[in-house]
């Protein structure tokens, strides 16, 4: 896999935001544009890391967060 990746300006960042599939909420630290190719093609996806209550980053598809 490519260790390309990309950071990608977002209205909700430093926000509070929620992932809507696991329900978790916390605070948008960044959206990275990643290279998850894992073969010859590149296959690029934008990510959302989420900084919960504990402190613990998790990442989700930028499509599943909303504002709190």
């Amino acid at each position: 896999m490519s260790d390309q990746y990309e950071y990608v300006p977002h209205r909700l960042l430093r926000k509070r935001v929620r992932d809507l599939p696991s329900g978790v909420e916390g605070e948008l630290m960044a959206v990275i544009n990643e290279n998850v190719s894992n073969a010859g093609s590149e296959h690029w996806v934008e990510l959302a890391y989420i900084r919960n209550a504990s402190g613990r980053e998790f990442t989700t598809a930028v499509g599943n967060i909303e504002p709190v």
